[in-house]
């Protein structure tokens, strides 16, 4: 049946499935268009950090938690490569239809809040799960990194798109910039992915830093992601999970308010 709302009609019931849809697909191809950067480049650069690492220390440095160090680097370089790039999706999205003012392409349909929401953020999970793929596929072939457990990996995946697809999200509805926007990337969305043991186990580091690491949800989702494919981490998955899980909903909860609103996107 349709559903009565204050604009008339929705003729397509309860969910615009059609609308969503097509919302995720113009986000999917618009990183498709130009997969030479989107697709090959964090994989060229997964490549270097691997390759600079093993020539700098990776002959001097031994064992971390049990496992070859260049084992233990892989899954961090995977999952900090799809943090960056599902944040990236998103934020520059939004950004670039502010800046072109264009936005109103995306405002006028009739998509409800949850439904642009879902669209942004689905785009942002299909590009994150590539790359994840990708990167995967590349350790596997050249230093012989499996998945011991592929579906904690894909859990971690999931949920570190989802929240750094909200989180490009709320970038790119705040900034009004691309300065801004690259402020916030290269503040904020960098420095927490770099010092969330993508390089290195917690336990090395001072009882203080150790604590703030573990409230950091990028070291969950990183350490996630490194218990899946390599069988160690630096605690549970599932407490991991529960943190990940609840930042998404904050996230998301901030996203479809913003959207609900139109805050910084009407005016």
């Amino acid at each position: 049946m349709a559903e009565q709302t204050g604009m008339g009609v929705r003729r397509f019931g309860r969910v615009n499935w059609l609308g969503t849809w097509t919302l995720m697909r113009r986000e999917v191809r618009r990183f498709m268009n130009v997969w030479s950067q989107t697709v090959m480049a964090p994989l060229i650069n997964a490549g270097l950090f691997l390759m600079i690492f093993t020539i700098a220390i990776g002959p001097q440095r031994g064992d971390v938690m049990g496992v070859p160090f260049m084992t233990f680097l892989a899954p961090g370089i995977l999952t900090m490569t799809v943090i960056q790039n599902a944040f990236a999706n998103t934020s520059s999205s939004l950004a670039s239809a502010k800046v072109q003012g264009n936005i109103v392409d995306t405002l006028m349909p009739p998509l409800s809040a949850t439904e642009l929401v879902a669209g942004y953020v689905a785009g942002a999970v299909a590009r994150g799960f590539l790359v994840a793929l990708v990167i995967a596929i590349g350790s596997a072939l050249f230093l012989g990194v499996g998945m011991q457990q592929p579906l904690w990996v894909m859990t971690f995946v999931l949920l570190g798109s989802v929240l750094m697809g909200g989180l490009g999200m709320i970038a790119g509805i705040f900034a009004n910039k691309f300065d801004q926007l690259s402020a916030i990337s290269n503040f904020l969305v960098t420095p927490l992915a770099f010092l969330s043991g993508t390089f290195y186990s917690i336990d090395a580091l001072p009882p203080l830093l150790q604590k703030l690491s573990h409230a950091n949800p990028f070291f969950y989702i990183i350490d996630g992601v490194r218990h899946g494919m390599i069988g160690v981490s630096d605690s549970s998955p599932w407490i991991g999970l529960a943190v990940v899980g609840a930042a998404c909903i904050l996230v998301l909860v901030i996203c479809w308010r913003w959207m609900k609103t139109g805050y910084r996107l009407k005016s």
